[in-house]
């Protein structure tokens, strides 16, 4: 049980150190896109390759933390029944979304997605646009990357169900762990 408590931890590091240096492509979203509108409207100019710049940051920050997302349990989740319900039927219903629905799902992503990266890679796909940056092929990379670090934390968030259903709960990994009002601790940001 030890190293499923181990595996969970480091999927989670990964996970979270991801998500905090990805996040902060958020604030170079921001300064490319107000830099593009300046020139536009101010300077009456334009570069493609700017506006490709700030399309593919968004794309990249958002595959790429998508994983730390679901560790901080920041996706959209009904919680009618989930949120009240008892730590281990929480561990069942994850347990059992997991296994049903989240690892299928990176399953179809990852098979579909990788023939299309892989062509992108063969011959070093760049924007279509005219004047456009070159590197489009990297950022197809990231679906790749997105189904991989889900699928990574689908299977720490399996094994949290397990220790927990097995009687281990002190064996979750800390960022993992269900605070009193009973929302993982992760999704609170003093837990950072």
């Amino acid at each position: 049980m030890r190293i499923l408590a181990w595996v969970a931890a480091a999927i989670c590091g990964l996970n979270y150190v991801i998500g905090r240096v990805f996040s902060w492509l958020a604030l170079g979203i921001v300064l490319v896109c107000f830099t593009v509108v300046v020139q536009r409207y101010l300077f009456a100019t334009s570069y493609v390759w700017m506006q490709d710049l700030y399309i593919w940051m968004n794309g990249a920050m958002f595959t790429a933390v998508a994983g730390f997302a679901l560790l901080r349990d920041d996706h959209v989740r009904v919680d009618i029944f989930y949120r009240p319900a008892r730590m281990r039927t929480r561990a069942i219903a994850d347990l059992a979304g997991v296994v049903v629905f989240l690892l299928p799902f990176c399953w179809i992503v990852y098979t579909y997605s990788m023939p299309f990266v892989a062509r992108a890679w063969g011959y070093f796909e760049a924007s279509a646009n005219v004047g456009g940056m070159p590197g489009l092929f990297i950022l197809k990379s990231f679906v790749i990357a997105f189904a991989v670090l889900m699928a990574l934390q689908g299977v720490a968030m399996a094994i949290r169900s397990i220790l927990i259903l097995a009687g281990r709960p002190e064996l979750v990994p800390a960022m993992m762990r269900y605070s009193p009002d009973k929302t993982p601790v992760g999704s609170h940001e003093e837990a950072a």
